[in-house]
């Protein structure tokens, strides 16, 4: 979503993006004219008339889960979206009962929060594990 119109969306998707991702952007662009959603997130310059890259990421519920905000000169890593995304699946299907460490793969360990855990993180958890 941004403030440009879906004819800028798709000159940018059918010039641009086509050219390096085989078949454009997977998925509907949206335009927030007048900026109005990107206001209510924060992200909405008003008075450059843009809005700053912001990603959110939100449960089935509604609730936030998780953000990230850059300016424009700084790209966005979309692996790391995807990580992420399937970490919060994961946590959100086993209801709380594992959580993904820093880096976590699918595949990869998780670890059991508790008491038990409190402190001890680093005698189960080693960064290697995340990226074998």
């Amino acid at each position: 979503m941004s403030v440009d119109s879906v004819f800028v969306h798709k000159m940018w998707n059918d010039n641009e993006i086509s050219k390096m991702v085989k078949g454009g952007v997977p998925f509907h662009m949206l335009s927030d004219g007048g900026g109005k959603v990107g206001a209510a997130f924060g992200v909405y310059d008003p008075d450059a008339g843009v809005e700053n890259r912001g990603r959110f990421l939100i449960d089935p519920d509604g609730v936030i889960q998780g953000f990230e905000v850059l300016t424009p000169p700084v790209g966005r890593n979309v692996n790391e979206t995807i990580r992420q995304i399937q970490a919060f699946q994961l946590v959100r299907e086993k209801k709380g009962s594992e959580a993904t460490p820093s880096g976590w793969r699918p595949g990869k360990m998780t670890l059991k929060p508790g008491p038990d855990l409190v402190g001890k993180v680093w005698e189960v958890w080693k960064p290697e594990m995340a990226s074998e």
